[in-house]
């Protein structure tokens, strides 16, 4: 009974977090897939709400400032609006600024929110991190809800207490997935409408054919804003999200742009730039690919230890994280040639070699971006 559970509480926080990363991706399509912004600053947007959010939601603590103990919606609600307020300012000042001169400024908004995380010691704890933070559903587990008595019946009164005493334990987990999933689906159909609508039909002309729109009488710039401040309020709500599930952030690891902002990248152009299924598809296949992929390098690692004994593996499993990048390049690499067949096609070389440059830094990645996003633009 034990080992099922435990496989079912990991099912469900692949799930959850499948689920805040198909947040992410809706949000970036409404940056990219609505209006073309090139919007490379995930990770700070993310990190904003999720800031926000523990700040107003944790208990009163000696070592930072905040610690309001107020409701978790209060802070979902909090979190989603300030993302937006923080970026109206950031659209106002740099929305003029096209493709990778955009993302190049969103990197270093995106740095610079979280050095200032990650420096005001007072207000953060600093890289020490914010613990304890709260989850929806999580107090019922301070309260016994389940009797064994009307199940007695069935079998030894003690072993079914003893089940319903870990159940008190875990059994608001499932309620937390269902949550992120219900707001997957709302945030979905809001955006489907907004795409139908003559709001989404005139972001649409203004990706495909600026000049023409401006040319028609279209408000370009104030249009734009406006995607970049509602895909922006998705990621601060997702980066909420994120901190319930994982009860602790911190502004450096937490918030890595490799897993929050090029691998979001990655499940929008697998799923479908401008495709709001699409996007919650890809980041549910590119997070179980992503979240699988080492435990089978692991598995596969050891059975090359078996085969050659006396081999030295330990240099491997240190790398098999790195290795899923290499397994997520091919995956790409699978989409763009298997359903991208009118687009520019990319060598399995070429996608080794542009994979391999990314480990390097923080330019190479932003060229590589730019790369495979230029494959799908022709």
């Amino acid at each position: 009974m034990d080992a099922l559970i435990g496989y079912f509480l990991y099912f469900l926080s692949l799930l959850s977090v499948g689920g805040i990363y198909a947040l992410l991706a809706l949000g970036l399509n409404v940056n990219w897939g609505f209006a073309g912004l090139f919007n490379a600053g995930i990770a700070g947007f993310a990190a904003v709400g999720a800031y926000t959010f523990s700040l107003l939601t944790t208990a009163e603590s000696t070592f930072h400032y905040g610690g309001l103990g107020l409701p978790v919606v209060i802070g979902e609600i909090a979190a989603f609006l300030i993302a937006g307020i923080i970026a109206a300012v950031i659209g106002i000042i740099c929305i003029r600024l096209r493709a990778d001169y955009l993302a190049i400024a969103t990197i270093g908004i995106a740095e610079i929110i979280k050095l200032i995380f990650k420096n005001e010691v007072e207000l953060t704890n600093g890289p020490r991190g914010i613990s304890k933070i709260p989850r929806t559903w999580e107090h019922f587990s301070e309260a016994r809800y389940f009797s064994s008595k009307p199940l007695s019946w069935f079998g030894d009164s003690q072993s079914w207490q003893a089940f319903f005493d870990s159940l008190v334990n875990w059994w608001w987990q499932p309620l937390f997935a269902m949550t992120i999933l219900f707001f997957v689906f709302v945030v979905y159909i809001m955006l489907e409408k907004a795409r139908l609508s003559p709001w989404g039909r005139m972001m649409t002309a203004i990706r495909e054919n600026e000049v023409a729109a401006r040319a028609a009488g279209k408000n370009v710039t104030k249009r734009r804003v406006e995607a970049f401040i509602i895909g922006t309020m998705i990621m601060g709500l997702a980066g909420a999200l994120l901190a319930q599930h994982l009860r602790f952030i911190e502004p450096t690891h937490t918030f890595d742009p490799s897993k929050m902002t090029f691998l979001v990248w990655v499940m929008l152009i697998a799923g479908g730039s401008g495709n709001n299924r699409g996007a919650i598809f890809g980041a549910f296949l590119i997070w179980f690919v992503w979240s699988a992929s080492e435990l089978f390098l692991n598995g596969f690692i050891d059975i090359i230890g078996n085969i050659f004994n006396g081999m030295d593996i330990s240099m491997l499993k240190n790398r098999s994280g790195y290795l899923r990048m290499l397994l997520i390049g091919l995956v790409l690499q699978f989409v763009l040639q298997k359903y991208h067949q009118n687009y520019h096609q990319v060598t399995l070389k070429e996608c080794l070699t542009q994979w391999l440059i990314y480990t390097t830094g923080l330019q190479e990645r932003l060229m590589v971006i730019k790369n495979l996003m230029g494959n799908i633009q022709h």
